[in-house]
């Protein structure tokens, strides 16, 4: 048996001298000396007593042993488990008691948070700042190969923790089948290659910056800039010098409210890919006038990769994210019978593919309840699919209100809310009522310098939907609450409206 996915990731770049990194600190690193360090971190892992399927929990900054590290636990056959550099003592915590790991992994300067959490779970504690952290220090004193521990197409590779916007969070187990399979597609279906260069800003604790951006680049032998954040003008300095970047919607806007970004500084780029959170299709149309360039908007989640995407030939629609991916099944259901519903009708996405996860780490009654028998994984996101099977996304079934016994898509009354003069962008969401069951709250950011008058927006919304659709409220925000990957977190609006904070 071999490890397959270390194997298709490294296998042919041992002897591989061309760049891998370039980093924001002036250093680049090679394909072959990357693949060593790997070695070196597996060495380490070894040496503390890591064995096939122990997990390896980081909380790390984004630097090129974070990725050694990645790819370290791999080639040891144990299981890499990557948290937000935002969670708090009390949410890592929770992690670690619910994970179990061997081995724990935090920046130096958190040190002190996270000791006595390794103590606490009998893991070995270990610092990583790129200098001084002991990880790095005593992978400095380790060879440079290592023999690779064998692992199959069903055994874990990584351990990721939903966001936990409604209940605990949820550790999806993925397998080395699950990663490996959903990077050679999309490697294949966004036509990456050794001549590419990725512009890397997103965060590497999520399945968006770490699978699919490293390890499609890996796969195809190409250099990534390893950016430790994303910065505007890190970006224009990078655009000339590159073919392909992978972002958030809030990436693309930040790049329109810059005047130095336009057709010249993007000539030399292919590809710009958005995906964690809905493009707006104003930013879509937006980002073309401006570049000349189409974005790509994809569509995937932490339990199963990526499940479509619009295609590289052929047309991009605003407001779509495409078509299933090869080898991943797609059907919509109905969200009280489960049966399919017609073409143009509102359903549940489910999805089943090698892309799928395992299930919930220890928590085989949620597993059963979202992991279906015959392998279809219930998403929870609404959509509609076109007769060609293009797929739209609507919303999140759990962001559906019920009004009067009337459902209403929160996405459909923003849709015109952002089409509304001088609002940047909204969110809709439900609270209770004593009489509807829920109320429909939306709360708009005006575009800057603009005022929004309620009162227009009301008769707007009045002119293109039906009066139970209508919002009961109105909220202006400096900006929405999002998550680290961009996403609107409807259950914090919730939350404040309700509480009043």
């Amino acid at each position: 048996m071999t490890n397959i996915l270390y194997d298709a990731l490294c296998g042919l770049h041992t002897d591989n001298h061309a760049t891998f990194l370039s980093c924001d600190d002036g250093t680049t690193h090679s394909y072959a000396s990357f693949v060593a360090r790997a070695a070196q971190m597996a060495n380490v892992l070894q040496t503390h007593g890591v064995e096939p399927g122990d997990r390896v929990l980081i909380q790390a900054p984004k630097l090129a042993d974070t990725l050694a590290l990645y790819i370290g636990t791999v080639q040891a056959g144990a299981v890499y488990l990557p948290l937000n550099t935002a969670y708090t003592q009390a949410e890592l915590t929770y992690f670690a008691e619910d994970a179990a790991p061997r081995v724990i992994v935090c920046d130096t300067k958190d040190a002190e948070m996270l000791a006595p959490i390794a103590s606490k779970v009998g893991a070995t504690f270990l610092t990583l700042d790129g200098v001084e952290g002991t990880l790095h220090q005593q992978a400095d004193q380790q060879p440079m190969t290592f023999k690779t521990v064998a692992r199959g197409p069903e055994d874990l590779a990584g351990l990721l923790y939903t966001s936990g916007t409604t209940g605990r969070s949820k550790g999806a187990m993925m397998s080395h089948k699950n990663l490996l399979s959903n990077a050679q597609v999309l490697t294949a279906h966004w036509q990456i290659t050794g001549t590419d260069r990725l512009i890397h800003a997103l965060p590497i604790f999520h399945t968006h910056g770490l699978f699919v951006a490293v390890n499609t680049c890996m796969l195809a032998g190409a250099e990534i800039r390893l950016m430790e954040s994303f910065s505007v003008d890190k970006i224009l300095t990078e655009l000339p010098q590159s073919t392909l970047m992978m972002g958030v919607p809030t990436f693309y806007t930040r790049l329109l409210n810059d005047a130095r970004f336009g057709q010249d500084s993007s000539a030399t780029m292919r590809l710009f890919i958005s995906g964690s959170a809905p493009l707006l299709a104003e930013t879509h149309t937006a980002f073309e006038q401006r570049s000349g360039h189409r974005i790509l908007e994809r569509y995937g989640m932490t339990e199963t990769n990526m499940i479509t995407s619009n295609p590289y030939e052929g047309e991009r629609l605003a407001g779509t994210v495409g078509y299933p991916l090869p080898g991943t099944e797609v059907k919509l259901v109905d969200l009280e019978t489960s049966a399919p519903v017609a073409v143009g009708d509102i359903g549940v996405i489910e999805v089943r593919g090698d892309n799928v996860f395992q299930g919930y780490w220890n928590m085989p009654e949620k597993t059963a309840e979202e992991l279906r028998p015959d392998g279809f994984f219930v998403t929870g996101d609404l959509a509609k699919a076109a007769p060609d099977g293009r797929i739209t996304i609507v919303g999140r079934a759990k962001d559906l209100i019920i009004a009067g016994g009337y459902n209403i898509y929160p996405k459909e009354v923003e849709d015109v809310l952002n089409a509304c003069n001088g609002v940047l962008e909204s969110a809709v969401f439900g609270v209770p009522h004593p009489d509807f069951g829920e109320s429909v709250i939306a709360a708009v950011v005006p575009e800057p310098g603009a005022t929004i008058e309620t009162d227009v927006l009301r008769a707007d919304v009045a002119d293109q939907l039906a009066r139970f659709k209508h919002p009961r409220e109105y909220i202006t925000l400096d900006a929405l609450p999002r998550n680290a990957m961009g996403k609107v977190q409807k259950n914090v609006l919730r939350e404040q409206h309700i509480t009043g904070a």
